[in-house]
């Protein structure tokens, strides 16, 4: 189950329907165009409420993942607090093998 998140966030990410970085997710999420925001468990709180409460404002789901390490991993980048999956295809797979 692990790798098949990674794979399908990999894939998105090579597709190009991936964002990364705290402002660059908050501006896909206000304009909405993020189908599904991928958080880091290690995230620091003030970006952990920032990008939740932008999350439930804009009513985008948002999964919390292990760590920045392997969040960074799957699109193969050091470490990665926050993505934007950009297509609902993609969004819906991914929070689909998350349940």
């Amino acid at each position: 189950m692990n790798d098949q998140w990674m794979s399908l966030v990999g894939l998105a990410n090579r597709a190009r329907k991936i964002v990364s970085g705290e402002e660059q997710v908050l501006r896909e999420i206000r304009g909405n165009r993020a189908k599904l925001v991928l958080l880091s468990a290690d995230a620091s709180e003030n970006t952990m409420k920032k990008v939740t409460d932008k999350c439930k404002f804009y009513k985008v789901p948002y999964k919390i993942i292990g760590s920045r390490f392997i969040l960074g991993h799957s699109i193969g980048k050091e470490a990665r607090v926050t993505i934007a999956i950009c297509d609902d295809g993609f969004a819906k797979k991914i929070a689909q093998v998350l349940e």
